[in-house]
């Protein structure tokens, strides 16, 4: 007796970083999966999506192909700004759902979209994929096993001078803005890192030189747990850090100092009345775990790996930075 595939279908096969094409060869690969939809208003790319993968069907709208094909799930690959409007939509014809990151762009979204996938019995998941990020996995587990003792301050950054003003990622409206492009990630990991209920977030953003681009040249967090320890997150596109440190975790007994495309992390600890310095290799990065959960969950009602309410809480802390940003005062997070 064949065993039952999960039938799955793709919007949005566009070429940006060639995102559709990935997940769902992925997802074929997490097994037992199938690919029976592509939708794409662009001509050129359902062409291109038939040729990746022979058989398939492809039509030019999501309503269109809720409509007409047996795609059981759909993974969402497209702008932001789409992501909670096509998520209900799906949501409503009964599939289950996946988003690539970030969940959405409001609060309300993230409620809208929960609500929805429980009233219609429906997994609801986000790709966030960073997870597995290997210095990011190799981190956690020394966290956890009490290698620096009790974390009271971490710090993320990704900077670097330039902005590419012609694509949509440039535009406020589309996008949300600077925090949630790599911040999406970056807020994610800060929350999985330091286990503990938000006192407030503190934002600051810069605009100074790309005046062709409608979102932040630069942003700031500061999240204030109410355990006392403090995260720190900085997204910039009008400097470069020669030093390219990209996490620098601090707790009562050392620190670990991760740098970008490093395969070690730097960990200080003190002993016998002295810092010792080692260099702890970092696992290796895949993302297969979290295709494999999607397929688990849906057929064997594994626990999600990403839950919804985890990527939701990314967005009211990233909702909170732009308000205190325009505000100048710290932020209560909802739901916190």
């Amino acid at each position: 007796m064949a065993k039952a595939k999960l039938k799955f279908g793709v919007c949005g096969y566009g070429a940006s970083f060639g995102m559709g094409r990935q997940h769902a060869e992925r997802l074929h690969e997490a097994g037992p999966a199938q690919l029976v939809a592509v939708c794409d208003p662009d001509l050129a790319r359902q062409k291109a999506a038939r040729e990746d993968f022979p058989g398939i069907e492809t039509y030019d709208s999501l309503r269109e192909m809720l409509d007409k094909s047996e795609a059981e799930l759909v993974f969402l690959v497209t702008p932001h700004s789409l992501h909670a409007p096509q998520a209900l939509e799906a949501l409503r014809a009964k599939r289950h759902v996946i988003l690539e990151k970030p969940m959405c762009i409001t609060t309300r979204e993230a409620a809208a979209m929960i609500k929805t996938a429980k009233a219609n019995r429906r997994m609801l998941t986000v790709f966030h994929n960073r997870r597995w990020d290997g210095d990011y996995v190799t981190l956690k587990k020394l966290v956890a096993g009490g290698a620096i003792g009790d974390v009271f301050s971490a710090r993320c950054q990704m900077t670097h001078f330039g902005m590419n003003t012609k694509w949509w990622r440039a535009k406020k409206a589309i996008t949300g803005g600077t925090m949630y492009d790599w911040g999406a990630h970056i807020t994610d990991w800060m929350l999985g890192l330091i286990p503990s209920k938000i006192e407030s977030v503190t934002g600051v953003s810069q605009k100074r030189v790309w005046m062709d681009a409608d979102i932040e040249d630069e942003v700031q967090a500061l999240i204030r747990f109410k355990s006392g320890a403090v995260a720190e997150i900085l997204l910039s596109h009008i400097r470069d850090l020669r030093s390219r440190v990209k996490f620098e975790v601090m707790g009562t007994k050392g620190n670990i100092i991760s740098y970008w495309h490093s395969r070690e992390l730097e960990v200080t600890t003190r002993r016998r009345g002295r810092m010792v310095t080692e260099y702890v290799p970092v696992a290796r990065t895949d993302y297969s775990p979290f295709y494999n959960n999607v397929v688990a969950h849906v057929f064997r009602r594994a626990k999600l790996a990403v839950t919804p309410e985890s990527a939701a809480r990314a967005i009211a802390v990233i909702a909170a930075q732009m308000k205190s940003a325009q505000t100048g005062r710290p932020v209560r997070v909802a739901g916190e």
